[in-house]
C-alpha cells in the first residue's frame, strides 16, 4: 500500500497559466500533488481564443470537452470536437486548440507518462502573441 495520500483541489484554488493562450490551470500534478505518472487540469477558452501550437515529446495527452465546442489542429489538419467528446492526441503530434463555438469551452486534459525533466516536456513551435497568418486557423 502506497503511504501517499488522496488530494482534492478546486480549479478556482489554482492560478491560470495564460503564457501559451486560454486559461490552463494543472490540477493534479507534480507540483500540487506529487504525482509521478502525469499531470490532469482544465483549459479554459473564451469564443475565439486558443492555445498556441506545441507538441509533447514523451507524453501522449487526452482532452475531454466539458462545455463548448473546440477545432483542435493535428498536425494542420482541423478536427472538430464537441462537448462530450473525447480526443486523443499521441506523441510528438502538434496540435493547437481553439475555441470555434459562440460560448466559452472548458476542456479538461490529462498527459502521460512524465517527460524526464519538466522542461522537456512541453515544445512550442508558434507564439500565443502572434496569431496564426493561415486562413484555415483563423478563429
Amino acid at each position: 500500500m502506497s503511504e501517499r495520500k488522496p488530494y482534492v483541489v478546486a480549479a478556482r484554488d489554482v492560478p491560470p497559466d495564460q503564457r501559451r493562450g486560454g486559461e490552463l490551470r494543472v490540477l493534479l500534478g507534480p507540483k500540487t500533488v506529487g504525482a509521478t505518472s502525469g499531470f490532469m487540469g482544465v483549459a479554459t477558452l473564451a469564443p475565439g481564443e486558443r492555445i498556441a501550437e506545441h507538441y509533447h515529446p514523451y507524453s501522449e495527452e487526452f482532452l475531454y470537452v466539458a462545455r463548448g465546442a473546440i477545432t483542435v489542429d493535428l498536425d494542420d489538419r482541423p478536427v472538430p470536437v464537441a462537448a462530450g467528446e473525447a480526443l486523443f492526441i499521441p506523441v510528438d503530434t502538434r496540435h493547437r486548440l481553439r475555441n470555434t463555438g459562440d460560448e466559452p469551452a472548458e476542456v479538461v486534459f490529462q498527459l502521460g507518462p512524465l517527460a524526464p525533466r519538466p522542461e522537456l516536456g512541453h515544445v512550442d513551435t508558434e507564439s500565443a502573441a502572434i496569431p496564426p497568418t493561415r486562413p484555415e486557423f483563423a478563429s
